[in-house]
């Protein structure tokens, strides 16, 4: 694929997740991999225009001191920023490539929006947090998610054995980009599915202690909750969730079996990222719910369980992220003293839910290589100051 006269060479599987290229395919996941559609329908939550709000806002930028909003979105890759304020659009903007009617890749904020899928489930009584996951797939009964329950993968606190490493050949999490089709096979021999590769996975410790961020846990989820559905992912999304928030179908990357890349392979516009919090943030308060996320699941992600902040702390992997915060129900939780909830995926995708304040901002990014300490730690500030400017 050469797409763009800006572009320095052809786009490949081997190329189309890193900059700069991935400020074109972002945009246009559809073109490269194989996906499906996650329908959306004919009533999406409402987002009036609301007073406009500037981002010439002073900030103190942890990387290069101080400086304004408008300069950290200009040099942090963003393709779309969009800021809401009890229901309205204060503030969006398409810096990049990106427009307002086109699938931005979600990464891993994908795994919030599983989250809520089976969140639903629960409500419903067809899925049970402790229930064991090889009573939904008895297909993983003979690898290391035996004995594992469903809250341990909500919380990313099974004892399995993976590596979140982006950037080190044959890591685990590069074996599943391999398996799912958005990266070459290195060896012919290598899993050809994800289904095939979760099923590979062994043990290092028991299930239930500490956490331990691992996106093989959202897939294992997705799969759980097609089974205690008895339905695809792609309709059981657009059924339970999309069809009743969004504008824009989702897309949703397949593997070459049709299993949907559930832990990163969802690609959604701007307005309907920021639809999707707004669904959360009004179904965890007490007035203007939507009723599609049960109050109570929204205040256990916010609360956690007896033990959830001191596994957060025992990381082993010592990624040293969010300190005194949580991760529970596949959202991240930043703050023990104020009610925020956090989605969050690499190459610079956020969505930041701000109860208390009755805000959410999303940023759709396109970073040059997944993780950059300094787009994140900016990327955090200018929120902060744009929440405080409300």
């Amino acid at each position: 694929m050469s797409p763009s006269p800006h572009l320095p060479a052809p786009i490949s599987l081997a190329t189309w997740q890193q900059g700069p290229h991935n400020r074109y395919t972002a945009g246009r996941m559809r073109e490269v991999v194989p996906t499906a559609r996650v329908a959306a329908g004919c009533h999406p939550i409402p987002l009036p225009d609301g007073e406009p709000l500037t981002l010439d806002l002073p900030v103190a930028s942890p990387s290069s001191g101080t400086t304004t909003v408008a300069d950290i979105v200009a040099r942090t890759c963003t393709d779309g920023l969009i800021v809401v304020h009890r229901g309205t659009v204060r503030h969006e903007s398409y810096p990049g490539d990106l427009t307002p009617d086109r699938p931005h890749m979600l990464y891993s904020v994908s795994k919030s929006i599983i989250g809520v899928v089976a969140a639903g489930l629960v409500a419903d009584g067809h899925l049970d947090v402790d229930g064991l996951i090889t009573a939904y797939v008895p297909e993983l009964a003979s690898s290391g998610y035996a004995g594992a329950r469903v809250r341990d993968i909500l919380d990313m606190r099974s004892g399995i054995r993976f590596s979140e490493d982006y950037l080190t050949p044959g890591s685990d999490v590069s074996q599943v980009d391999q398996a799912v089709g958005w990266a070459p096979r290195g060896d012919d021999r290598a899993p050809a599915s994800l289904y095939e590769y979760l099923t590979l996975l062994r043990a290092e410790r028991p299930h239930g202690g500490p956490f331990t961020y691992r996106s093989c846990e959202t897939d294992v989820l997705g799969w759980v909750c097609e089974r205690a559905a008895g339905e695809r992912m792609p309709e059981l999304l657009s059924r339970r969730l999309w069809s009743r928030v969004a504008e824009q179908d989702m897309d949703a990357a397949v593997d070459r079996g049709g299993a949907v890349f559930f832990d990163g392979g969802l690609a959604a516009t701007l307005r309907d990222v920021a639809r999707f919090g707004e669904l959360v943030r009004r179904d965890g308060g007490p007035q203007n719910r939507i009723g599609l996320v049960p109050a109570h699941w929204i205040e256990d992600c916010l609360t956690g369980g007896p033990d959830s902040r001191q596994a957060f702390a025992d990381d082993p992997s010592d990624m040293g992220l969010l300190p005194g915060g949580m991760y529970r129900n596949q959202f991240w939780v930043p703050y023990a003293e104020r009610r925020v909830l956090l989605c969050l995926g690499i190459h610079g995708q956020m969505l930041y839910i701000d109860f208390d304040n009755e805000a959410v901002v999303a940023q759709l990014s396109s970073w040059p290589v997944p993780i950059q300490e300094d787009h994140l730690q900016d990327a955090f500030a200018a929120v902060e100051t744009v929440i405080a400017a409300l």
